[in-house]
């Protein structure tokens, strides 16, 4: 991994509902405000999130990004929201870059703003706005092996102090989040996170054996309950791709009721 890059995963809880001061979401600000608090201020941001889908591995390269509303039903200051952070075109040159030299399709986007999966959590951790980002898609297909490899792709970038985010979330059964708690909910979302936080800090586990389980994310208990489809769940194959290793810290807030990973590799 760069020896300059910090990369986090965070379950980036609903929509704008952690903006708006909503109950279900005070455990996730605070922790991505001590996430913020325990690595030094980026030079730029990467983010990664679960809600931009490509043909092709794509980077946002506009140098003013606008934001992308892409939610229903809230209150008009959801609509309102600005996060007016520079975008990072030299950045986005780069990952395109390293993505084409590892044999990956890469194209950049200079039309695209930011999901809320990017100014959301960004809003919270850093909500000067004064650092360039850019946002990298996710590829259709969701491929587990393809998502490790353009992380593992993204290792050569040569940019200090850049941070890598995974926005997704550790658990995304939408059904579950409305409906009445029960044992059996409860259970699956428990095993689940119990088998992430192993697959993710455990140390016992090597690297080839960490990454089976990546890729085999599907056979792990109440995986398919806990993701019926898996774009929030891939934001961390690259995370780990970039890694390649455990991660330094795990947090597991409960957002919306459900506990939800945190994952922290430290540069």
């Amino acid at each position: 991994m760069p020896s300059s890059a910090n990369i986090l995963f965070i379950s980036h809880g609903g929509g704008p509902m952690p903006l708006l001061g909503d109950a279900g979401h005070v455990e996730m600000v605070q922790c991505l405000q001590d996430f913020a608090l325990q690595i030094p201020k980026p030079s730029a941001i990467l983010v990664v999130s679960a809600h931009w889908e490509a043909k092709h591995a794509t980077v946002t390269s506009a140098t003013a990004p606008e934001l992308i509303y892409d939610y229903s039903g809230f209150p008009p200051e959801s609509y309102a929201i600005k996060y007016p952070a520079p975008g990072a075109p030299d950045l986005a040159d780069d990952i395109v870059q390293a993505l084409t030299a590892a044999g990956i399709e890469a194209a950049k986007d200079a039309q695209r703003g930011w999901d809320h999966g990017v100014f959301v959590p960004l809003k919270i951790m850093y909500p000067e706005a004064d650092i360039p980002c850019v946002q990298l898609s996710l590829v259709k297909g969701l491929n587990a092996d393809t998502h490790v490899a353009l992380g593992q792709a993204l290792q050569t970038l040569n940019h200090p102090g850049l941070l890598v985010i995974g926005s997704g979330f550790s658990f995304h059964n939408m059904r579950a989040f409305f409906a009445a708690e029960t044992p059996e909910i409860r259970q699956a979302n428990l095993a689940f996170q119990q088998w992430l936080d192993d697959t993710c800090l455990s140390r016992e586990l090597n690297e080839g054996e960490r990454t089976k389980r990546f890729r085999e994310w599907a056979l792990a208990p109440a995986a398919r309950f806990c993701h019926p489809r898996e774009e929030h769940l891939l934001p961390l194959h690259v995370c780990y791709g970039l890694a390649k290793r455990a991660a330094d810290l795990g947090s597991t807030p409960r957002i919306l009721g459900k506990a939800s990973g945190m994952y922290l590799w430290r540069a």
